[in-house]
């Protein structure tokens, strides 16, 4: 009987040695032996699976992109050193000069920069469409478009785009579909069950789960990440053995610790959700959030991320920042420790004040990544804090 991706997340192992260990091993080694020439021969023409180099592979890294897998359904993986790793690949190895990508107008800063600035570079142009005008999406589609790509829910502002809606479009007129689920997790959304190609993490977030190491992965099609794979293994992306040795570990309870989280921020969103600080709160699972029903329909919660809107605008930001005593002030999230950060001057302080209003990230607006700590410990610092703006 097949087991539950749960289970296999936490019993995938990579094979136990001679010394019969329990936890998994850590290969931390840059390159591997053979016994003989003919060996060594054989592993260069891909005649065997045999390692050879870790930038080309490696068990510990194959142990996580092995529980990735299973997680989110996919038929094949890659790991890299980053999420943003991650992200330029899916473009680099499967887009040509002249190819054209459509992606959802909310998306990461780095992500606008990859798409805005350096993807031009090399003749390879985006259009963005709206989240909220779906209408716009099949008007965008050129002759030479090729890719959809999108973050479902987006960062920093939590709108939710409907995957059978894209997945139908990208179908009709025969578009890969990668979408960042880095926010969901593969716990809580399961793209490819909509019919999404490929699906890609920042891992250093809820993945990790604790903030301690850097990783991204892609999982998907199987010819699809294969071209991914031969792009990085020339490229060098790669994931490192003890990253990817505590990745693995981590997803062994990451489907307990989102349930953790997402109540946490559940009872956090409601009981902020009329606060008279704030002029408008978005969680996924609050029936206030524009798009709750789609989020009902293809995610299994809300997810730890909250994000709301101070009515004294920057400078009630920079207070309410300045008075949290608990929650932290750091360039991270899905953390176990709650993180509050202000993305107009973060993570999206490269665009200009034109493109991040454009996408709703206004001078007040403060993002929550709701950690593991007791959640009225969290709301109280918060409350606290908004007594300061």
């Amino acid at each position: 009987m097949k087991q539950n991706p749960i289970t296999e997340a936490i019993r995938i192992q990579t094979e136990r040695t001679n010394e019969m260990e329990h936890s998994t091993p850590l290969f931390l080694t840059s390159s591997f032996c053979f016994d003989n020439a003919e060996e060594m021969r054989a592993a260069f023409a891909d005649e065997t699976d045999d390692n050879i180099y870790s930038r080309f592979s490696n068990p510990t890294v194959n142990e996580f992109v092995d529980k990735m897998i299973a997680l989110e359904g996919a038929e094949a993986g890659v790991a890299t050193g980053s999420g943003m790793s991650a992200v330029f690949a899916g473009f680099m190895a499967l887009l040509k000069k002249g190819d054209h990508i459509i992606s959802c107008d909310a998306v990461f800063g780095s992500t606008h920069n990859i798409l805005k600035k350096y993807l031009p570079n090399y003749g390879i142009e985006s259009s963005y469409v709206s989240v909220e005008k779906t209408e716009e999406w099949e008007t965008a589609i050129q002759p030479n478009t090729k890719m959809i790509y999108l973050e479902t829910p987006t960062n920093p502002g939590l709108e939710i785009i409907d995957l059978d809606f894209v997945c139908n479009l990208a179908k009709k007129h025969n578009l890969i579909v990668i979408v960042d689920n880095c926010f969901a997790t593969p716990v809580n959304q399961k793209p490819i069950d909509f019919g999404v190609h490929l699906v890609l993490h920042s891992a250093t977030k809820w993945i990790d789960g604790q903030g301690r190491v850097l990783g991204g992965v892609i999982v998907g099609d199987k010819k699809l990440i294969q071209t991914i794979y031969l792009f990085c293994r020339n490229t060098g992306p790669s994931l490192s053995p003890f990253n990817a040795w505590v990745l693995s570990k981590s997803l062994e309870t990451l489907d307990v610790r989102m349930e953790r989280h997402a109540k946490n921020a559940l009872h956090i969103a409601t009981a902020l959700e009329k606060h008279p600080k704030i002029s408008w709160l978005k969680y996924p699972y609050l029936p206030s959030h524009p798009q709750h029903n789609i989020a009902l329909k293809q995610m299994k919660n809300g997810g730890g991320i909250i994000c709301f809107e101070l009515k004294g605008g920057l400078e009630s930001g920079k207070n309410f920042l300045n008075s949290l005593k608990l929650l932290s002030l750091t360039a991270n999230l899905g953390d176990s420790r709650s993180i509050a950060s202000h993305p107009a001057s973060t993570t999206h302080g490269k665009l200009t004040e034109e493109e991040r209003l454009k996408v709703n990230i206004t001078p007040g607006l403060i993002r929550i990544s709701v950690g593991l700590e007791y959640a009225d410990d969290i709301l109280n610092d918060i409350l606290k804090a908004l007594e300061k703006c």
